[in-house]
């Protein structure tokens, strides 16, 4: 065997002996006390694991999943978008301006801080029970976490940055879009994960609360009607959906943003 094999054979013995077999096996472990439990001690509609990876065929390619699917990833699209705007224009308003800082910090703290579930009566109250108090639920679950990722990013700027843009006499509005916005990217992503996965939750929430369609209506209506593989199939979505964004999130973060990962690492 020569130097080369046994290099080479060396990272492939180190990723096996890693963390991924054990979090495997307790994984397994895991599934295999559900069913045992489930099967011993619980009633016949309680969910188990072989039953939801039955379920999860029919689930997918049902009308009512890919409807109820539809209308919580559109409304989560819609709020997002909304948010984004919203959120990076007060951001920047509140990271590059003082006065700003001063006016709205204290309240996007104490809005950021807020549960949803305190503002959804609210909500229903002033739309009534549409897709408009889900999306309000979106807009105000996930907006605030752009706003304070946004202005942290803006104000954190390098003064370098800002001074070569000054020598070069680029005015305000050419900075702005040219300096501040590119430096604040990093911190633009990180507060977009976080808003992503609190627009989900909101929509989930709002979905219960006022019980128009969408997952988590579905989820309600299949858990009432004992139909539990089915429920578990859309929380397992939920949650996969909640992963691809961050994966997709930080490949975007490697690919184009590739010196903030490495300053990232010299820290």
């Amino acid at each position: 065997m020569t130097v080369t094999t046994i290099a080479a054979a060396a990272p492939r013995r180190f990723r096996l002996s890693g963390p991924t077999v054990p979090r495997l096996v307790a994984g397994l472990i895991i599934l295999a006390l559900w069913e045992f439990v489930v099967r011993g001690f619980a009633p016949d509609f309680v969910a188990t694991p072989t039953g939801i990876v039955q379920a999860i065929p029919r689930v997918i390619a049902s009308a009512p999943f890919l409807a109820a699917m539809m209308q919580t990833l559109g409304a989560v699209a819609e709020g997002l978008i909304i948010s984004i705007v919203v959120g990076t224009v007060i951001g920047l308003a509140m990271g590059r301006s003082e006065l700003g800082e001063r006016l709205l910090r204290h309240y996007v703290n104490a809005f950021y801080a807020m549960p949803i579930l305190v503002m959804l009566p609210l909500f229903s109250l002033w739309f009534g029970y549409t897709g408009a108090a889900r999306l309000s639920t979106i807009v105000f679950s996930a907006v605030f976490s752009i706003i304070v990722s946004v202005g942290d990013g803006a104000h954190s700027v390098p003064k370098d940055y800002l001074e070569v843009a000054h020598s070069f006499r680029a005015g305000r509005f050419r900075t702005l879009f040219e300096v501040v916005l590119p430096a604040s990217m990093p911190y633009f992503l990180a507060g977009l994960r976080l808003a992503a996965g609190r627009a989900l939750i909101g929509a989930v929430v709002a979905e219960f609360f006022t019980a128009i369609g969408g997952l988590g209506y579905y989820i309600l209506y299949n858990s009432r009607t004992y139909h539990d593989n089915k429920a578990f199939v859309a929380v397992l979505f939920l949650a996969g959906f909640g992963v691809g964004v961050d994966v997709l999130i930080n490949g975007v973060t490697r690919r184009y943003l590739p010196w903030y990962r490495r300053d990232e690492a010299a820290e």
